[in-house]
């Protein structure tokens, strides 16, 4: 009895351990929190970050380059039948031989040496190591820019899916006065103090509440599975927002006239791009200038007429030599001038490419700024139409329990409450998203 026991103990044990190894991770989120979350899950960011890492091994071989470079080398021969040179015979007392056959080599023989080499003077080996900082700073800039639309991006979900919690509660409340009218109605219309019509109207608009809530519950849904996949977070992993958005912070902060355009990201990486293209244009030039390198070499050489005259180590003999190579170009059939033409216009139209920019970056600003303040005075028209909404229905709703007011009248005002709230939560995400890509526009987000 007690080994069944036992055994049931640790199957229940088991199950409830594979259960919670099961259950989703739960997260709960500020908003500073999803973007760092973001910042270190996205795969955009990674990839970003990842062509920094790789540019820093570019570097790296290009660094290479200007150290010395070593290489060693081994051979081993056996001459299944070794060569010979032939003489005339006279030469050595035959003079009845017309051709003697002399063999210089012995059947084996080995190598093993070391050569050095190093470049003392190239100008495009130079210029590749002044451009390798600049060019780590452009992936630098992209990889921040690449965060930068992120937060932008993940901001704005973040704050409308805030928005539509809020507006869920909101719908409850409106939920509850529907189903109290509709009560109500039903019970006058049972005394004959209301029309069938007035039970009418509460049951449409409760309808429509339920299924507005329906469809709000749904964005909601939707909006999470976005948020996750911005973040680069598994979709069946729990998340909750803690952040919360009100009126006032939409407020702070100002519209200010001054902005630097060095401040957006995708504009200082274009101007490091314009470095980029003036070192290339130094590149190609100094290929003009001649190169030079100096080689060594040390090898020591052994000969044996059997095997074990290699492996004795009797006959073996050094060689060594140090040179000095200069190369002196001449004349190409103008490659070198081709090359440096097509990298002016590179520049030429990196420049183009900033001027450019800085006119849509005046425009960005520019919009934004009308978008942001547009926004800021439909929002406090809304809120104070909302206020406004609120008070009539309070009044309203007074007068109606003291009976001296009509069905019509509460529903009537009941409705306009709904507009005026929906239509304050679209204007404070509007706001909210127009002060975002204010900020965005002016490099500061």
């Amino acid at each position: 009895m007690n080994k069944k026991l036992r055994t049931c103990t640790g199957a229940l044990l088991l199950t409830m351990g594979l259960h919670a190894q099961q259950s989703p991770p739960i997260h709960e989120f500020s908003l500073a929190q999803a973007i760092d979350y973001g910042g270190k899950n996205s795969a955009k960011v990674k990839n970003a970050l990842l062509d920094y890492q790789i540019q820093e091994q570019s570097n790296r071989a290009t660094t290479s380059q200007a150290l010395p470079q070593v290489s060693g080398s081994a051979g081993w021969t056996d001459y299944l039948q070794v060569p010979v040179s032939v003489a005339p015979g006279k030469y050595f007392g035959y003079p009845n031989v017309k051709l003697v056959p002399i063999a210089f080599a012995t059947q084996y023989s080995a190598n093993a040496g070391v050569t050095l080499k190093q470049v003392l003077f190239d100008g495009q080996v130079f210029v590749g190591l002044k451009a390798r900082q600049t060019a780590l700073d452009y992936y630098k800039a992209n990889q921040e820019l690449t965060e930068q639309q992120l937060r932008q991006n993940i901001t704005k979900v973040y704050y409308q899916l805030l928005l539509s919690k809020v507006q869920v509660q909101l719908i409850d409340a409106n939920i509850a006065r529907a189903q109290e009218l509709l009560h109500n109605s039903s019970e006058m219309f049972k005394n004959g103090f209301a029309e069938r019509l007035d039970v009418d109207k509460a049951t449409v608009q409760l309808t429509n509440l339920q299924s507005n809530k329906i469809q709000v519950l749904y964005n909601i849904d939707y909006g999470y599975l976005g948020l996750k996949v911005l973040m680069g977070m598994p979709v069946r992993d729990s998340l909750t927002l803690t952040d919360s958005l009100t009126y006032e912070m939409v407020r702070q902060g100002s519209l200010s006239e001054a902005y630097k355009y060095s401040d957006r990201k995708d504009y200082q990486a274009l101007e490091i791009n314009r470095k980029l293209n003036q070192f290339d244009i130094q590149r190609y030039k100094r290929q003009y200038i001649p190169t030079a390198s100096l080689t060594a070499n040390y090898t020591q050489t052994g000969y044996g007429i059997d095997f074990g005259d290699i492996t004795g180590g009797k006959y073996w003999y050094p060689a060594s030599y140090v040179g000095l190579n200069i190369n002196i170009p001449i004349f190409d059939g103008f490659y070198k001038d081709a090359n440096i033409r097509q990298a002016k216009l590179k520049l030429q139209q990196t420049n183009n490419n900033l001027e450019a920019m800085q006119i849509s970056i005046d425009n960005d600003v520019k919009n934004a700024q009308l978008k942001f303040g547009t926004a800021l005075a439909d929002l406090d028209f809304q809120k104070k139409n909302m206020d406004l909404a609120t008070g009539v229905y309070e009044q309203t709703r007074k007068k109606f329990d003291q009976g001296l007011g009509s069905n019509t009248e509460i529903t009537s005002a009941q409705t306009d409450l709904i507009q005026a709230q929906n239509n304050y939560f679209n204007a404070l995400y509007n706001a909210i998203s127009a002060k975002v890509d204010y900020q965005f526009a002016i490099g500061k987000l």
